[in-house]
C-alpha cells in the first residue's frame, strides 16, 4: 500500500546528486560549492514544478543554515512592502542554530513594485551571514536592478525520458512495477514537471491494472485542466490571450470542462470568500450546454466572462 505522504514530498531530493535533470543548473551549483563561493543572492528561474525550490533547499543545507535560521516566504501570499520591512528588521540578527541565515522567497515576481524597491536596498547591503534565494516562474516581472544583483540559475522542464525514469524508479521504491505504457503516459501528461508526474503517480499507483491506471491519468489530467481554467476565469486580472492559451492547450471535452467549471465556481459561491459575485457571473455564462456548439460554445462562454460588456 502506498504511503499516505505525497510522493513528491516523500522523495524530494536532499542532495544535488539525487536531482533529476537540470544538468546546467547542477553544474553551476556544484562548481560554486567546490569553490566555496555560493553567492549571497541566487535567483532560480524556470517553469512550475521543475525543482527550483528543491535546489534552493539543498543549497541552504550545504551552507550550513539551521532550521531555525531558514525562512520560506511565498510572495503570492505576502507580496507587500510590510513583508520586506519585516525581513529588513531581521537581517542584522545573528544566526541561532547554524552558520548563516537564509530567506527563500518563492514567486518573487509577485512582490509589488514598492516591495521590490525596498528589497533592492536589502540586496545592496546584505550582511555576510545572510543569503537570499529567490525563485520565479516569470523573471520578466522582476525589476532589472534586482535581477542584475542576483546570480541566475536557470531550470528547465524535464524531458519525457527523464520523467519516465523518475516515475519508474519512484514506483519501484514503493514496491510497484509500472507498466511501460503507464510510465510513458505519465511522462507525457506531466508537462515537463517532476512534481506533477509524482502527483499523478500517487493518484494511480494503487490501481491494479494498466487500463485502470491509464484511465485514472486521463481523469486526473482533466480535473487539473478544470481547476486551471476555473481559476483563470475567477481571476479578474485574466486577459483573453491568457484564456485562449488555456483553451488551445486542452484536450478535454467542452461539456466535461463546463461541468467542472460549474462545480468549481459553485464551491466558491457557497464559500465565505469575497468572490461570490464573480462565481455567479461565471455560472451564468456556463449555464447552457455545449453539446451542439462544442469548443466554439466553450470559447464564447469564456470570452463573455472576460468581456461581460461585449455585444
Amino acid at each position: 500500500m502506498t504511503d499516505p505522504v505525497e510522493l513528491y514530498r516523500k522523495y524530494r531530493p536532499s542532495k544535488l546528486s539525487e536531482v533529476v535533470g537540470q544538468k546546467d543548473a547542477l553544474k553551476a551549483l556544484t562548481d560554486m560549492g567546490k569553490r566555496k563561493a555560493i553567492p549571497h543572492a541566487l535567483l532560480f528561474v524556470g517553469p512550475s514544478g521543475c525543482g527550483k525550490t528543491t535546489l534552493a533547499r539543498i543549497i541552504r543545507t550545504k551552507i550550513k543554515c539551521g532550521d531555525r535560521d531558514f525562512v520560506e516566504v511565498n510572495s503570492a501570499d505576502f507580496r507587500g512592502i510590510d513583508s520586506i520591512r519585516s525581513i529588513r528588521q531581521q537581517v542584522g540578527l545573528a544566526p541561532i542554530s547554524g552558520a548563516c541565515r537564509v530567506w527563500l522567497i518563492d514567486e518573487v515576481h509577485q512582490l509589488t513594485p514598492a516591495a521590490q524597491d525596498a528589497f533592492l536596498k536589502i540586496l545592496e547591503d546584505t550582511p555576510p551571514h545572510v543569503y537570499f534565494m529567490l525563485a520565479t516562474t516569470d523573471p520578466q516581472k522582476l525589476k532589472k536592478t534586482i535581477r542584475t544583483r542576483c546570480t541566475e540559475i536557470k531550470c528547465k522542464n524535464l524531458t519525457v525520458a527523464e520523467l519516465e525514469k523518475l516515475v519508474t524508479e519512484t514506483a519501484a521504491k514503493e514496491s510497484v512495477t509500472l507498466g511501460e505504457d503507464v510510465a510513458e503516459k505519465l511522462a507525457a501528461t506531466a508537462d515537463g514537471s517532476a512534481r506533477k508526474a509524482l502527483v499523478l503517480l500517487h493518484a494511480i499507483i494503487g490501481l491494479q491494472s494498466d487500463a485502470e491506471q491509464l484511465a485514472a491519468i486521463e481523469a486526473a489530467d482533466s480535473e487539473a485542466e478544470v481547476k486551471f481554467l476555473g481559476a483563470a476565469l475567477m481571476n479578474r486580472s485574466s486577459t483573453w490571450p491568457a484564456i485562449t492559451k488555456i483553451l488551445k492547450g486542452t484536450e478535454a471535452e467542452p461539456e466535461t470542462l463546463r461541468w467542472g467549471v460549474l462545480g468549481y465556481c459553485r464551491n466558491i459561491l457557497l464559500g465565505s470568500g469575497g468572490n461570490a459575485a464573480r462565481a455567479a457571473a461565471v455560472i451564468d455564462e456556463f449555464r447552457d450546454n455545449f453539446y451542439d456548439s462544442k469548443a466554439a460554445g466553450l470559447a464564447a462562454a469564456c470570452y463573455a466572462v472576460i468581456h461581460p460588456a461585449a455585444d
